[in-house]
């Protein structure tokens, strides 16, 4: 039997609005559903927006032997660190390639993953051949721009989970995003689930799975498994 293939998709913008400060990927909500996946005997692919090197933030990596076991794993790992300096675009991706579209958060992602028109156009494409469409933290501003068949917003009608508001103001950057995902997501007719800040919690709401923060990555990781297991049985 061929692996189940699974397409990761990060951030590609590095930069905390006008602050100054950098930004980008969250490398612990890449790490550990990328390891959930890999150690399930799946094939990962990681592309990126633009391609090329994906940016991390740099809160979310630090020393080795200071992180979050996965990640620990994903920097001393030569070729998933090498993937990540020189991934493919979104804009050459063939969605019907994939049993699942998974996308990891950071901040990054609030600038970037809206405005790819490949990216809603993979994510759409996806959704429509009732494959499993997933994402955590800021990842679901991943799905803000993506439809359904008849057009309406993705996300309008499922139970959906991402970064809250409250977390956002809780890290003091409420002010400095483009807008506030929890908010977004509801104006398109999503139902909104979340629990206290930064506790573990994850929402599968038909072929749509997203999680809260970081601490969820496992749990949403975990029930992509479930769901890509469940589809072979019917299938067999």
């Amino acid at each position: 039997m061929n692996p189940l293939q699974i397409l990761i998709v990060v951030t590609s913008h590095g930069a905390m609005g006008s602050t100054g400060e950098t930004t980008g990927l969250w490398l612990e909500e890449l790490t550990t559903p990328y390891y959930a996946f890999v150690d399930a005997g799946a094939a990962v692919t990681i592309a990126s927006i633009d391609g090329g090197i994906v940016p991390v933030d740099h809160r979310s990596q630090k020393p080795i032997g200071e992180n979050e076991k996965s990640v620990d794993r994903f920097l001393q790992d030569e070729s998933a660190a090498v993937a990540i300096q020189n991934t493919p675009t979104v804009d050459n991706i063939d969605s019907s390639q994939y049993d699942a579209i998974f996308l990891p958060g950071g901040h990054g992602t609030m600038w970037d993953l809206p405005q790819s028109q490949s990216l809603a156009t993979i994510i759409s494409q996806a959704y429509a051949q009732n494959k499993v469409v997933a994402a955590v933290c800021h990842g679901p501003a991943g799905l803000i721009s993506a439809t359904k068949p008849d057009g309406s917003p993705l996300v309008a009608g499922h139970q959906i989970s991402a970064f809250t508001n409250s977390e956002e103001h809780a890290v003091g950057l409420a002010d400095t995003v483009p807008f506030m995902l929890e908010t977004k997501l509801q104006e398109l007719g999503a139902t909104f689930q979340g629990v206290n800040n930064f506790e573990p919690f994850a929402v599968e709401s038909g072929n749509v799975i997203t999680g809260q923060n970081p601490p969820s990555s496992l749990l949403v990781a975990n029930k992509v498994l479930a769901a890509l297991k469940a589809k072979v049985s019917v299938q067999e």
